[in-house]
This record gives structure tokens, C-alpha cells and sequence, in this order.
């Protein structure tokens, strides 16, 4: 272990089952911290725990929609029971939308992605802090987007949703600082994962975001951006609060 100050603390990764979360679960785990692999699906998130212990890790799995307050309420309550605290939050957990424009944007697909990609996150949060705030100490990392920089990279509802997470964490950086809490993102670019886009073909709004494909660059693996969550999520980044931090190969700077 590096000297991150992970090992023994209670964490909590949302989306846990692939991609982004569950390369920051693991390496978590790594790290020497407890994690709780929160997820939809039953199948992947007993997998990641699996996964873990056969590493000599510790993790436990909570299965359910955290868009749904008895969900969150038992993933916090299972995390503080099983490993004794709470003291990382990674809101990792996200959809896309459809690459709609507003004219094309349906009321459901709007409060869909609105839902699982800005108010779970929040009521999670709101649900952790408590537990942060007592023990006076806390680090809460978000998966942003390069979508919540910019209006050229999805559509209206993911877009919106991802400014928001923004929003939010500068929101909570300001308001928890002097309480020993620090919330960071990282703003990942193209990367691989297992995030399907249900585009609708010839529609404006795909249109319209596929002339600046070319901006993207590399594409990640879900491994580095999972590194930058465990710095930002570490003591390595005591002082780091309020950053949102583009993992992108650049593309955040054309």
C-alpha cells in the first residue's frame, strides 16, 4: 500500500458493477480500504465482491435503484455497520441520454437522466454527510463529465445533468470545507466502458455533437480514470477541494 491513508476506511462506490466504478472499487480495495459496491445489477456487483476478497480485500455488496431513498438509506446504513464508518463517497453511478436535443427531448428521458445522474447522487450524499460531518473528516468524489464543461458532448438531458453534478460539488466544496469534508470530481472524456448511446439516427441533436467527435482524442481505459479517483478520494489530495478534474488527454483544453 502507498501511503494514501485508505487503509481501514469505510467507502462506498456507486456503479460499482463495471467500468469506472468497479476499477475504483477495486483499486480502493487495493488501497486497503472497506468498500461497498452499490449497483442495479446483482449478477456484477456480487462479481466486483468476489473479486475483492479473493485479493485479500473486504467489500460487501447493496443492490438496488439509488434514485430510490430506501436504497440509499440502506446503503449507508450498511456501510457504517459493516466497517464501523464512512469516510469515502464515490457518486459514481450514471446513463446517458440519447443525444437529444430539447426540441427532441421527450419529459421521460429528461427526468430519467436527471434522476439517476443528479438527484441519486445527492440524496446519497445528503444521506453520507451526516456520518462525515461526526467523525470530522470525509472525501466525496464524483464521476462529472467532460458534458458538464461544455455543450458539445452529449445531449440536453445528460448535459444538464452533468453541470449540475458540477454544481453541486463547488456547492459542497464551499459549504463542508471548515467541517473537514472535501468533494472533488473527475471530467472524464471518451472512455471505455460498458455505457451504451441509444441515439436515434438522422436526429439533430447526435448530428450536431458528431462534428466535434474529432475533439475527443484518446479514449481511456476505465482504469485511469479510476486513479484519478483514488487520488482526489486519498490524504495525497488533503488539500484538494472543489476540483474538477478533466481525465481526457486534453480534450478539455481544444
Amino acid at each position: 500500500m502507498s501511503g494514501t491513508g485508505l487503509a481501514g476506511r469505510g467507502v462506498v462506490v456507486t456503479g460499482a458493477a463495471s467500468g469506472i466504478g468497479k476499477a475504483a472499487a477495486t483499486a480502493l480495495a487495493r488501497e486497503g480500504a472497506k468498500v461497498l459496491v452499490a449497483d442495479l445489477r446483482q449478477e456484477g456487483a456480487e462479481a466486483v465482491v468476489e473479486a475483492v476478497r479473493a485479493e485479500g480485500g473486504t467489500a460487501c455488496a447493496v443492490v438496488g435503484d439509488l434514485s430510490d431513498q430506501k436504497v440509499v438509506d440502506e446503503v449507508v446504513t450498511t456501510a457504517v455497520d459493516t466497517f464501523g464508518s464512512l469516510d469515502v463517497l464515490v457518486n459514481n453511478a450514471g446513463i446517458m441520454d440519447r443525444l437529444s436535443a430539447v426540441a427532441d427531448t421527450e419529459d421521460a428521458e429528461w427526468e430519467r437522466v436527471l434522476r439517476i445522474n443528479l438527484t441519486a447522487p445527492f440524496l446519497l450524499t445528503r444521506a453520507a454527510l451526516p456520518h462525515m460531518l461526526a467523525a470530522g473528516r470525509g472525501s466525496i468524489v464524483f464521476t462529472a463529465s467532460e458534458a458538464g464543461l461544455r455543450g458539445s458532448a452529449a445531449g440536453a438531458a445528460y448535459t444538464a445533468s452533468k453541470h449540475g453534478v458540477v454544481g453541486l460539488v463547488k456547492n459542497l466544496a464551499v459549504m463542508y470545507r471548515d467541517k473537514g469534508v472535501r468533494t472533488n470530481a473527475i471530467a472524464p472524456g471518451g472512455t471505455v466502458t460498458g455505457i451504451q448511446v441509444d441515439a436515434v439516427p438522422g436526429a439533430h441533436g447526435p448530428a450536431a455533437v458528431g462534428a466535434y467527435a474529432a475533439n475527443i482524442g484518446r479514449v481511456s481505459t476505465a482504469e485511469e480514470q479510476a486513479a484519478a479517483i483514488l487520488f482526489l478520494a486519498s490524504d495525497a489530495a488533503s488539500n484538494v477541494n472543489g476540483v474538477v478534474l478533466p481525465v481526457d488527454n486534453g480534450w478539455a483544453a481544444v
